[in-house]
């Protein structure tokens, strides 16, 4: 679909209008709103300069072709040039309508990722390990970091819930898809008749909220502490320094562990409560958003099956966008995780422009 002209002017015009105010002795709170939302601009500013510098192409060299006075050679290299203009320019569009697409304000986030057991016992914890050790590698292939803010291990490895803060360049934009149930189809090391079992895993990825994000009263929260313990019940340490925070108001409960320090793990709750108020005001407002929009894959819905993992056939099934690969062994170690997390991104785009009235071309 071509833009219309107009939405292109609207662009470059409110760019100019901010960097004309950037120019004037403003309050710093408001010199910081304009700069950001400068700062997200000017690369759709740039790409609609772009575009309409190669429509203007276009436009001169079809003028050319129109006029009957235009020698033999001069025609030939203005059908080139078309022709090439022709081919670029879809390119442009689309490219102009990713940027256009309404955005998630928590997609430059960082993200709490939490990964919890489901149905099957013994073999659902080894899938839960299976699935943040996926996740860390392709963190690590990203240059993100990850640090575990809570573990709770089974008795035969893997884990019965484990959370991690992943940190990093547009780390929520990409994992943010990822929430939902996964699915594991695959014969447990302990069956001895050789069985296939199916097991599951629940993901949660929450953006991880600012303190600017979400404001917390403290007379709202009640903190208990008490003795941290180990897989099996084994003591970690001897001091009540594990906490436990709940959110009266909305009946929250976050808690941690893992440090030995008191203060850390309070802050580490702290960090991880913040995500989940931020992230259920972010769901409200995306739900809102989205009533309209049709095939949303991006809706964070914790308790949809979103993915299969069938180790037999090597094969992983995505539900929401119904794709299919068989390569299981590179994407359960992460590397391949983008050829589905890629096209998940792209669908979303696609409701939202949609939701816009406009569409990609393919």
């Amino acid at each position: 679909m071509r833009i219309p002209e107009a939405k292109l002017i609207e662009v470059l015009t409110r760019h100019q209008e901010l960097e004309a105010r950037m120019a004037e002795n403003l309050p710093p709170d408001e010199y910081v709103a304009l700069s950001r939302e400068y700062a997200e601009l000017s690369p759709v500013a740039k790409a609609v300069s772009e575009l309409r510098a190669a429509r203007a192409e276009l436009a001169g060299v079809e003028e050319l072709l129109d006029d009957p006075g235009t020698d033999a050679e001069m025609r030939s290299m203005a059908q080139e040039e078309a022709q090439e203009l022709e081919d670029r320019l879809p390119g442009l569009e689309n490219r102009m309508l990713v940027l256009l697409a309404p955005k998630d304000e928590a997609d430059r986030k960082n993200a709490i990722l939490e990964v919890r057991a489901g149905t099957g016992g013994d073999e659902a914890a080894l899938f839960a390990g299976d699935l943040f050790r996926m996740y860390q590698n392709y963190a690590a292939d990203r240059g993100w970091q990850v640090e575990i803010m809570s573990a709770s291990e089974s008795d035969v490895g893997g884990f019965k819930e484990i959370i991690g803060r992943v940190s990093g360049q547009d780390v929520f934009a990409k994992l943010k898809y990822e929430s939902g149930v996964h699915r594991v189809q695959r014969v447990p090391e302990t069956e001895t008749q050789g069985r296939i079992h199916t097991s599951a895993a629940t993901v949660a990825v929450l953006p991880e909220a600012e303190e600017v994000d979400i404001d917390i009263d403290e007379k709202d929260l009640r903190v208990d502490t008490y003795r941290a313990q180990g897989a099996g019940g084994q003591h970690v340490n001897t001091t009540d320094s594990a906490v436990r925070i709940t959110h009266v108001p909305s009946g929250v409960v976050v808690q941690c562990q893992d440090e030995k320090s008191q203060h850390k793990n309070r802050a580490k709750a702290m960090t991880m409560l913040r995500a989940k108020l931020y992230d259920h005001k972010r769901q409200e407002t995306e739900a809102a958003r989205a009533a309209d929009r049709k095939g949303q894959v991006g809706s964070g819905d914790r308790s949809e099956r979103i993915r299969t993992y069938n180790f037999p056939q090597g094969r992983v099934t995505d539900h929401r966008i119904n794709l299919t690969l068989y390569k299981l062994d590179r994407v359960i170690t992460g590397e391949a995780l983008d050829e589905i997390i890629d096209p998940l991104i792209a669908h979303d785009q696609a409701d939202r422009l949609a939701s816009m009235g406009l569409e990609a071309e393919g």
